[in-house]
């Protein structure tokens, strides 16, 4: 774990043999906290007791700015014109101890960012978006850390593609499988097998092992070793009893795919269409990227099911019902409104 401070310099603490935490947050909790992607941090820095009171986080300040690219290395360089170091952001951090180049790669990472903060904080107050920016960091912190994913493996890329309840059995049977297999070995699940792979394993339905080996990926050294784990999380999906076979989408989990919104209800389609030709246009005109100017699901919920009467009091309600910032609603009711009533 990194930390910069002015007057103080940069230092790091390995979480791991200083488990308890607690004067570090005693010292910094209520500093401002200058975090880059800070969703991506702050769950695991929560898991070790370090909680912020406040925030500042440059990606989404650099996404609010209309910056072209936002990663940290970019903005830097497009802001304060330095290039970070790079290679070592794939490395095994679990390693013990540290090579000393991985940890001045690590400091570098926040030797510039308080200066970044401040470059930002003066763009977003130039182009008047200060409190946009501070009703999104506030969002962050109240949000907490994310709770746990139900069905994770609805998350499979590709998922949409498979029709019946038993194939989405086979999937999550082989999803199981491979997330075993990637725990045990500490590794992303997708380096194990690709979520194609696993869609195209269902959708071919193969009735051997010899059969599950011609699909492509299959073919590999690594899935060879592999395919009986992989055949046997196929079998026991195809085997499984009608009443515990997934359904096709959890309660309350929303609408439908939008490629199928044209069928099942042509009015919610042309909903959709207005509303994000309206959002596109004030993406534009503020150069704030459109997932940005509102959530795309929440957009999707309300174009799907508009509340009644459809009107911009009860629109802007179910806006902040749905989590989004009062900048947000006073931007996008009007438009909504009126895309709500279109059908």
């Amino acid at each position: 774990m990194q930390l910069r401070r002015a007057g103080a310099g940069t230092g790091m603490i390995d979480p791991v043999p200083l488990p308890d935490l607690s004067v570090v947050q005693e010292a910094i909790g209520d500093a401002e906290w200058v975090l880059h992607a800070a969703n991506q941090d702050l769950p695991c820095l929560a898991e070790i007791g370090l909680v912020p009171s406040r925030l500042f986080d440059t990606e989404l300040a650099a996404r609010l700015a209309g910056l072209p690219r936002v990663g940290l290395g970019a903005v830097v360089e497009s802001l304060l014109g330095f290039s970070l170091q790079k290679g070592h952001s794939a490395a095994d951090w679990s390693t013990r101890p540290l090579p000393e180049e991985w940890l001045v790669y690590a400091a570098l990472d926040v030797e510039v960012l308080v200066d970044l903060r401040d470059a930002l904080a003066a763009l977003l107050e130039e182009q008047g978006k200060t409190e946009w920016a501070r009703q999104e960091f506030e969002a962050i912190l109240a949000a907490g850390p994310p709770a746990p994913k139900q069905d994770p493996w609805r998350k499979t890329s590709g998922v949409h593609g498979l029709r019946s309840r038993r194939q989405l059995g086979m999937l999550r049977a082989l999803w199981e499988a491979r997330d075993d297999l990637a725990r045990k070995r500490d590794i992303a699940p997708g380096r194990v097998l690709p979520d194609s792979a696993m869609v195209s394993a269902v959708q071919a339905d193969p009735q051997t092992e010899g059969a599950l080996l011609e699909l492509p990926v299959f073919r590999g050294r690594a899935n060879r070793r592999l395919v009986g784990t992989w055949f046997g999380a196929l079998a026991r999906g195809r085997a499984l009893p009608e009443a515990e076979l997934p359904p096709h989408s959890r309660p309350g989990e929303g609408p439908p795919p939008v490629n199928r919104w044209a069928d099942r209800d042509p009015a919610a389609a042309t909903r959709l269409q207005v509303a994000r030709a309206g959002l596109a246009e004030l993406s534009a005109k503020h150069d704030v990227p459109v997932e940005n100017v509102l959530s795309p699901d929440l957009v999707r919920r309300l174009m799907w099911s508009p509340p009644e009467p459809r009107d911009v009091e009860t629109v802007s309600t179910a806006l902040r019902a749905g989590g989004a910032r009062e900048w947000q609603v006073e931007l996008t009711r009007d438009l909504l409104t009126d895309a709500a009533t279109r059908a």
